[in-house]
């Protein structure tokens, strides 16, 4: 059945609008903003989650760019310190169709447009989403320019030139930007009702490597890293030891790495190849990450290269797939229309089962 003719996005300023998108095709989206004022430019994308709304903006993987949620109620179980991919959003900013009310969850600490104010992002409310999302399913994602003011004065002329004058995704290295600047291990495991998050007692440090010292190829024992360490015996020595490489990683993916029985180092983005095989890993994660694949390569595909040769299991998620594919000879294209959200069906050819994932 054909999509019905969807609603014009560029309308009348209407009465009592404190919010503004512009697109970069010339369409002017009003709404109310909340969370912070200000103006941020980037790239519009629409997820489809129902929920989780604190871990897709806090997701490295969304940094530049502005999360339109199909979903119509965001923000009703507020925010909390609990359920986020990093300490601080990483997306640009947030937009709605209803606007925020008042949380109601036993885990909620504040608004969410308080939390959004907090972390100095903007959220735009009374947008139709669905029309939006339309306009990106058929244009791809545009790049934008997010407004709020209180007092609902805006340059248009001056936004529009903003966003058609940002330079897109495209040769854009995020990786660089969001990833972490030390060595560190990964202690925590994975949320538990009633419990809140894993906590184990980190292994004692048994040479001159700490948090925030990049490994060297010299003067490092088996263990001379922090690990997490489950037991007064060291009984975390045994574990398989996985060395993450932070594109932008989130921190479930660290969690489930715990609570699947390995013990976690991370290091960063432009980690070396001896700086890698120093902390002697039993196999390698490449993490998720924003920006473009081919423009993080120019760094990071040498190294996948060489770690390739010695034969240690490789894994990659998302940025970190498509690293590995550069780096065995694979070509990445940006696609037209991202996969986001937690209700993609994906056909398990071995057996053509259907699996319901998140991306």
């Amino acid at each position: 059945m054909a999509d019905a003719k969807p609603m014009p996005l560029s309308v009348p300023k209407p009465e009592g609008a404190t919010g503004v998108l512009v697109l970069a095709g010339g369409e002017v989206v009003w709404g109310r903003g909340f969370g912070a004022e200000g103006t941020a430019v980037g790239e519009v994308c629409f997820h489809t989650a129902m929920t989780g709304y604190q871990e897709i903006m806090t997701d490295p993987s969304f940094a530049g760019q502005m999360i339109t949620f199909t979903f119509p109620h965001i923000g009703n179980v507020g925010a909390n310190a609990d359920d986020i991919e990093a300490d601080d959003p990483h997306a640009l900013g947030m937009i709605v169709r209803e606007d925020v009310t008042a949380p109601s969850n036993f885990r909620s600490v504040e608004p969410l447009g308080a939390w959004m104010k907090k972390h100095n992002r903007i959220g735009l409310s009374g947008i139709d989403t669905r029309a939006l999302t339309r306009r990106i399913r058929r244009g791809g994602a545009p790049n934008a320019v997010i407004a709020h003011a209180a007092d609902g004065k805006f340059d248009i002329p001056a936004l529009l030139a903003q966003a058609q004058g940002w330079p897109g995704m495209e040769g854009m290295d995020l990786a660089i930007e969001v990833t972490t600047q030390t060595h560190f291990g990964w202690e925590g495991g994975v949320w538990r009702l009633g419990q809140g998050y894993d906590e184990v007692k980190p292994l004692p440090f048994r040479g001159g490597v700490g948090v925030g010292a990049l490994p060297t190829t010299t003067g490092l024992g088996e263990t001379d890293t922090p690990h997490p360490n489950p037991s007064p015996e060291g009984e975390g020595l045994k574990k398989p030891h996985v060395v993450a490489i932070d594109y932008g990683a989130k921190r479930n993916i660290y969690r489930n790495l715990v609570a699947a029985g390995a013990r976690v180092s991370v290091l960063p983005a432009t980690a070396t190849f001896d700086q890698v095989m120093a902390l002697k890993p039993d196999g390698i994660f490449l993490s998720n990450g924003p920006g473009d694949p081919a423009a993080t390569g120019d760094y990071a595909v040498p190294v996948i290269r060489q770690l390739l040769k010695t034969k240690l299991p490789l894994f990659g998620i998302c940025l970190g797939h498509q690293l590995l594919a550069l780096a065995v000879g694979g070509q990445t294209t940006k696609m037209f229309q991202g996969h986001r959200g937690a209700n993609h069906p994906v056909k398990r050819l071995s057996d053509g089962a259907v699996e319901i994932t998140s991306m």
